[in-house]
This record gives structure tokens, sequence and C-alpha cells, in this order.
């Protein structure tokens, strides 16, 4: 999308976020680091992780230090091979460079690296740092400019509570994630040859041509190499992200039915009459069910087991063990970032978080419809 489609200063923020994380040479004297683990707590699910991650990526922008991203708990499984095991690199391409994170050890091992802070750590800074700590000012103030899209009860919010905080979660969230590992873009394709195969393969049959594969077929082939090759993979468009929190989050907001959601939903297929598929993500088996019964609908979510009740987030994950529940959570984070609309509620941080992404992916305009406007309006 064009810089409107985007949250202000996002392009000029991006490069220059790489232009920080990649120094011209990590062994010089004047290049400062900070290395921390992502938060592992067993109240913090990983949109928690992501948040936290984003408060410590902010300070060492204002500190002008390289950030350095060490344990990640949820990528500790045997598919994530050699240096990727236990590390982001497992999902998502590294936050900096190899020889940034070979000089960033070795000076782990250094007191006198510590003791002149050529070194840090969270841990190295009051705890609220991370969670509410000032928001860099590198580009400005871009989220004064702002214009909310979000929709609650058909209007469009007026205003969002901190809003530099969320221009800043969205800026550095859009960089962490900014690429796929080879392991998550295989776990991709599997949904999508799960989910979307049968239409791919189906609508591949209907266009055809009839003399296939006949020889007339050398310059339809070079046609497709050099001007209808396409860069993705491919998705039946257009199509509906709908996020649905349930269960434990009663204890932190008000928890709406499907229903609620498919109101939302059906209010953008009024507007789109084309639209017919959903991309849908929750913890809950009931609300799987409950899709069953909009049949003027296509739902496709991943397959895996799913709770009954208010079991909470984190014995819910455990129960799914480390690589199934990771692998889920990431696929169904990216997969609702390419959708081409929205359905979520903003009391839910997974709802904000690709709220985030789709707002620095080209969708900003495309706007988020919210079954509530808790916490964040």
């Amino acid at each position: 999308g064009g810089d409107d489609d985007n949250l202000p200063m996002t392009r000029q923020a991006q490069t220059d976020l790489w232009l920080h994380q990649h120094p011209k040479d990590c062994t010089d004297k004047s290049t400062k680091f900070l290395v921390n683990d992502w938060v592992n707590s067993p109240k913090l699910g990983l949109g928690g992780q992501m948040v936290a991650m984003a408060g410590i990526f902010a300070i060492a922008v204002n500190e002008k230090r390289v950030l350095v991203t060490d344990t990640l708990n949820r990528a500790d499984h045997d598919e994530c091979k050699g240096s990727a095991r236990a590390h982001w690199s497992c999902y998502f391409v590294l936050e900096t460079s190899e020889e940034c994170r070979a000089q960033a050890k070795r000076l782990l091992s250094q007191k006198k690296a510590w003791k002149q802070k050529v070194v840090t750590n969270a841990n190295s800074y009051p705890k609220a740092y991370m969670w509410f700590g000032k928001v860099p000012e590198k580009w400005g103030r871009p989220w004064e400019t702002m214009q909310p899209l979000d929709v609650v009860d058909g209007e469009i919010l007026g205003r969002h509570k901190a809003t530099d905080r969320q221009w800043w979660r969205a800026q550095a969230l859009r960089y962490l994630m900014r690429a796929p590992s080879e392991y998550l873009c295989k776990q991709l394709n599997l949904a999508r040859h799960h989910r979307f195969g049968r239409q791919a393969a189906e609508l591949t049959i209907k266009t055809l041509p009839t003399n296939w594969p006949g020889s007339e077929q050398d310059q339809q082939a070079s046609l497709r190499e050099k001007i209808w090759t396409t860069p993705k993979p491919w998705l039946p468009r257009p199509m509906l992200s709908v996020h649905v929190r349930q269960g434990d989050k009663a204890s932190e907001m008000k928890i709406f039915s499907f229903k609620s959601y498919m109101e939302l939903a059906q209010k953008i297929q009024t507007q789109f009459p084309q639209l017919q598929e959903i991309w849908l993500s929750t913890e809950m088996q009931n609300v799987i069910d409950e899709s069953k019964n909009y049949t003027n609908w296509r739902f496709h979510y991943t397959d895996i087991p799913r709770q009954n009740g208010t079991t909470s987030m984190g014995a819910y994950e455990r129960s799914l063990g480390v690589k199934a529940s990771s692998n889920n959570a990431f696929v169904n984070f990216v997969m609702a970032s390419e959708c081409d609309f929205f359905v979520g509620a903003l009391g839910s941080t997974w709802s904000f978080l690709i709220d985030a992404m789709r707002a620095t992916g080209g969708k900003l305009r495309a706007g988020f419809l919210s079954v509530n406007k808790d916490r964040y309006w």
C-alpha cells in the first residue's frame, strides 16, 4: 500500500530501524548492545511477550543500542534446528546481523563491558520501562496525526488511549516480524494447502487451456514466467479475518458471543457482497461448532484441538505442547494480518497486535471492526 495505507512515518521508521540494527561495524567501540530473553511468564501469552519485547526495543532505540534477542521459550522444540533452537530466528528473520549477535555474546562475559554499560539487559532499567517507558521520538511525534480507523457500535473511534505506544508497538512488531523464516513458511504453506488446496486446484482446472498440455504452451509459459508470476501464495480473496477471544479473558473484559462478531462480518459483507471467505482464529471449540450455522460463509481455520469452558490460556497452550501451540499461534497471526478485512475485540492484546501488523502492512484504511472498546479507546 501507499503511505496513506499505513500508520504515519511507517516507511521511514522501518528503514531507520533496519539501519539501527545493522551498524557498519559491530566491533566498533561505539557500538552498544541490549541483550535480553523474550519475557517468559506463566501469566503472559505470546501477545504479552511481543508487547514486552517492543518495550525493550524502545529502550534500545532511545539509548542507541543494538537489540539482540536471546532465549524464546516458544521456539524450544525439536523442529527448531541448530542455532534457531529456542530463538526468534526459528520463526522470523534475525533482528540483527550474526556478527552483531556474536559480538554481543562476547561482551556478555566481560565484567568491564557491563560496568561501562557497553552491554545491558532489561534488568538494567526499572521494570516499568518495559511496559510504559518512553516511546522513541526519533521520528518526531507521528502518533499525533494518527486518525483511528477502528469501528465500535458503527462509529469510528475519535481517539485511542496511549497512541504513542500504539504507534511504536506497531513499528517494533513490523520490524521484528518483517519476514518469516523458512520453517514458518513451511507451516504456513501446510495450513494454506489444508484449507485452500482444493479451491486452488478446482480454480486451476477451470482455467486450463483446452489444448493443454499441447505444443502451443511455449509462449504461454514465457508470459507466466515474466508477467503473470504470482509473488505470494494464493489465498481466496477477498478474505475476512475474525479473531474470537472468549474463555479466561472474561476476567479482564466483557466477552462477546460469536454471533456478535458475525453481525460485524455481515456489515462488511453488505458493502462487499463478493466477500464469502473467513479466516477464523479462536481457542474455543464452541466457536468452531457455531460457525457451521453460517452457511453463506466459507470458514477456514487451523486443524488443532481447542478448549471448552474457561481454561486459562497458559494451561491450554501447555496442553498442546510447545511446538503445536507456537506453530498454531504464529500461523494464525500471519494469516490474519494478510486478510483484507478484520473483526476482533480491542480488549484482546492479540487483536490489538493483528491490527498493528495490518496498519503497517498496507491495510490501515480497511479498518478494524471491534465488538468492544475496552482498554484501548
